[in-house]
């Protein structure tokens, strides 16, 4: 569970800096920046979601992993 979340964690921060060289490089002119930033925003999402349904489905408490 904790690879998981690290790992999605780590994808959102790799978008990120990815959008952040797209955009010295296309000079704000490509699409690709608004892909990346929608890729970052997908995983952010999707990380959220998954926690929340960790949590009702019992795989995670206030305290952390059981």
């Amino acid at each position: 569970m904790k690879i998981v979340v690290i790992a999605v964690l780590i994808a959102i921060v790799v978008a990120l800096f990815t959008a952040l060289v797209f955009l010295y490089r296309d000079a704000g002119r490509g699409k690709r920046v608004v892909w990346m930033l929608t890729v970052r925003v997908a995983l952010s999402v999707s990380l959220i979601a998954f926690l929340i349904f960790s949590y009702y489905m019992g795989w995670i408490g206030p305290s952390g992993l059981r």
